[in-house]
């Protein structure tokens, strides 16, 4: 069947399906990685705007310092915490398994599969809950 609007609507698929929401937040997440320091202010806008409360974002600098770059990003998806971090002018990435509030398990991970795997449990997250549902579209507009 062609891909013609006539043909989405008779099957419904004006909405993007879950890979193509997947990459679309990936793209999204990952469209300032070329200058690390604006490719952390802009995922701690994102994030941080969409998902306050499960977003914590760390800035480095002192009280006296003019700048204050963001160092290190948290986001807490109940059973994993993304963390990426600033550090030596590089990116690390890692998440943690989390249960009841322990961290079980943490592994470090590329920064690509972080983005990716992030994309991921926020688009599985949205489908459980209607507000972070709406959460995703604000990260994608």
């Amino acid at each position: 069947m062609a891909d013609t609007p006539e043909n989405r609507a008779l099957v419904g698929a004006d909405e993007p399906d879950e890979s193509m929401r997947v990459e679309m937040l990936a793209a999204s997440l990952r469209a300032d990685a070329t200058d690390l320091g604006a490719f952390m202010e802009a995922l701690a806008a994102k994030l941080g705007g969409a998902l306050p409360q499960r977003t914590r974002i760390e800035r480095s600098g002192g009280m006296f310092s003019h700048n204050h770059p963001v160092r290190r990003i948290s986001v807490n998806l109940g059973d994993w915490e993304y963390v990426i971090t600033l550090e030596h002018g590089g990116l690390a990435a890692s998440r943690t398994h989390l249960v009841r509030g322990i961290a079980l398990k943490s592994e470090t991970i590329g920064v690509d599969e972080w983005i990716e795997t992030l994309a991921a449990e926020l688009t599985l997250l949205a489908e459980r809950s209607t507000q972070d549902s709406a959460a995703l579209r604000r990260l994608l507009e």
